[in-house]
């Protein structure tokens, strides 16, 4: 056994090896090497056995089949699946209790953020909520190509912003209008489900243009077994006169799908006003409902025939178009137990006594239905914040918190918005946590698209969408804090920002090929001189998949600066001259796991000699380098 310290590998997981890997555990035999496109030996899918361990179950070239297909869908699919060496620089300066918070708010591309993630929040997510930009022909949708490196890229389509964001108008005019939005949503629906726990739930907002194509992405994707409901929110309050075709289109949608079927909300409480006891009934409270059944005549006879009241014999006939609820002798039965009241008038219908105490759940239905909650009300949420309106038409925070209380109701559920907008979820689970106590987290995610200089937001000094949803979180937690908040919620309306950048690594350290042995004399040091030692251990947090929220302290030993997180979870070292002295100490403490920076010893001797080291001390402990 070698005592070379093992590198960690600083790139975010190639979905495809694990892809790769899920097929080699079912079947062994249809994994094999060849040689890929460069040369080198490489595992892949022998597709010819695979065709016969499948042979009764394939679809093959123009065999008809139900699935939605579109130019770009392949691409989209691989760009899903790369790697990339990328990393999450923390930001405290503009964080709110950066030592203690449990949320995330992360800068940068959403896809880059998703994958970036995998490791760490892998099966961790309890709800995921998104509102992404509306196909409309004005919107941006986020252009993805990680083929080729930024120059081509940005020289082949000069379709960026003046901040080198990927964005480009989608026009119905570029041939590509449902294709390029269907693109955009596929990749990061496939990356981010791989995150929501099982029985976790991703909610998606959209309008009537692209529904229909996400509903058949999202079956696609989850599983059309996996599809929960298709809300219809009423977002208009009042007509739009404005409409060229004379109809107000009054209604938005947010549809719901499990990670894995057999998954259901939780529910509303129960209207207890209905509940009364105007006769002092012995059995308690109740409520009256209607005995009307759902069928007529022909479907279901047994359900159709004349109501007897027993002591003035007035006859209730059955209505012909829904008979009644229950069969004669279950009627019979509920008469004798008094649970049937017959109406004071001979027009009036009878009436079941529902008691409180017969409710087996205190819950009912969520309705797929919401009507008394506006965009007009977001639009109020974020003006009372600013006193201006610094966001167009964001979601109101009522509407969130509905959702985020329907799926993530425990403690240290996490719910994730990669398409953050004005940070309306986070607000609103910030709002309903200090409600009803319940501890939640989130990380949200926002790409930093820049805001004209002339617009409300331009004019109070904002320069990006991330400035402006930073500032909302920030308003949102201070003002919930001066309101009255449940005593069992822990007060938690901070936030650790990240910003998503290249790898902290030089480009030496990933194109070894492409490094003459004169580069090597001169670029001894692996890490790029700007980066700081707490840029590396977000990298390495991220690598070795530690939660990014878990709380670090920063202390000096023997003159070397030493990061503990979470007590024992990770301590790293990135300073150069480590001797054994250090190692020790370090290794003393037995930790789970331990990184150094592998420039950073002394010697060669006291690098030969760390993992002999902690093999001694701390046989438990991972080490690595960087």
């Amino acid at each position: 056994m070698t005592d070379e310290i093992e590198k960690l590998k600083l790139h975010s997981p190639d979905l495809t090896a694990q892809n790769i890997d899920k097929i080699a555990a079912l079947f062994p035999g249809c994994v094999t090497e060849g040689t890929g496109p460069d040369g080198t030996l490489r595992r892949m899918v022998d597709f010819d056995l695979l065709r016969q361990e499948l042979s009764d179950s394939i679809v093959d070239g123009p065999q008809e089949r139900y699935h939605l297909d579109w130019p770009g869908k392949r691409q989209a699919l691989i760009t899903a699946n790369a790697p990339i060496a990328k990393t999450l620089r923390p930001v405290r300066a503009e964080s709110v209790d950066f030592d203690t918070t449990r949320n995330l708010f992360i800068e940068g591309d959403n896809l880059e953020a998703l994958k970036l993630l995998q490791e760490t929040y892998l099966g961790k997510v309890r709800m995921i909520y998104i509102d992404p930009p509306y196909n409309t022909g004005n919107d941006f949708v986020y252009d993805d190509d990680f083929a080729e490196s930024t120059a081509e890229f940005l020289a082949k389509s000069n379709q960026v912003d003046e901040a080198g964001n990927r964005l480009v108008a989608n026009t119905q005019s570029n041939g590509r209008f449902h294709s390029d939005w269907l693109s955009m949503m596929y990749s990061r629906l496939r990356v981010s489900k791989n995150l929501l726990v099982e029985g976790g739930i991703a909610l998606i907002s959209c309008d009537d243009i692209e529904i229909h194509n996400l509903r058949t992405v999202s079956d696609e994707i989850f599983g059309a077994s996996s599809f929960i409901a298709q809300f219809v929110w009423k977002a208009r309050q009042f007509t739009d006169t404005r409409s060229k075709s004379n109809v107000s289109t009054d209604h938005e949608y947010i549809i719901a799908y499990s990670k894995s079927g057999e998954t259901s909300l939780r529910g509303v409480k129960r209207d207890e006003s209905k509940f009364k006891n105007p006769d002092n009934d012995p059995r308690g409270p109740w409520m009256s409902r209607s005995i009307l059944g759902l069928a007529t005549e022909a479907q279901r006879p047994n359900l159709h025939y004349d109501l007897i009241e027993p002591d003035t014999g007035r006859i209730f006939p059955a209505s012909p178009a829904s008979g009644w609820r229950y069969s004669r002798d279950k009627m019979k039965q509920l008469i004798e137990e008094g649970c049937i009241i017959f109406p004071s008038k001979d027009d009036g219908r009878p009436r079941e006594k529902k008691f409180r105490r017969d409710m087996v759940s205190e819950l009912i239905s969520f309705r797929s239905v919401i009507d008394d909650v506006f965009t007009a009300d977001g639009t109020k949420d974020v003006r009372d914040l600013f006193d201006a309106d610094v966001f167009p038409f964001p979601k109101p925070v009522a509407l969130i918190e509905r959702l985020i209380e329907q799926v993530a109701d425990e403690d240290d559920d996490l719910v994730l918005d990669y398409f953050a907008g004005s940070g309306t979820t986070s607000h609103a689970l910030m709002r309903l946590s200090a409600l009803d106590g319940v501890n939640r987290k989130f990380i949200s995610v926002q790409l930093p698209e820049s805001i004209k200089a002339d617009s409300s937001a331009g004019k109070l000094g904002f320069s990006d969408i991330c400035d402006v949803t930073k500032e909302r979180i920030r308003r949102a937690g201070a003002k919930i804090l001066e309101g009255e908040c449940h005593p069992d919620w822990n007060r938690d309306v901070g936030f650790r920002v990240l910003k998503i950048d290249s790898s902290n690594m030089a480009d030496v350290y990933y194109t070894p090929d492409a490094t003459s042995q004169a580069d090597l004399l001169t670029r001894v040091e692996n890490i790029k001189p700007d980066r700081t030692p707490e840029d590396l251990l977000f990298q390495v947090l991220l690598d070795w998949g530690v939660d990014l929220t878990l709380p670090i302290i920063r202390e000096v030993l023997d003159g070397k600066t030493v990061f503990t997180v979470a007590g024992s979870a990770l301590i790293a070292c990135f300073d150069n001259s480590v001797d054994e002295t250090l190692v020790k100490t370090l290794a003393a403490r037995k930790p789970l796991r331990v990184v150094f920076k592998d420039t950073g010893f002394k010697d060669d001797a006291t690098k030969i000699n760390v993992k002999q080291i902690f093999k001694s001390l701390s046989p438990d402990t991972e080490v690595k380098a960087i």
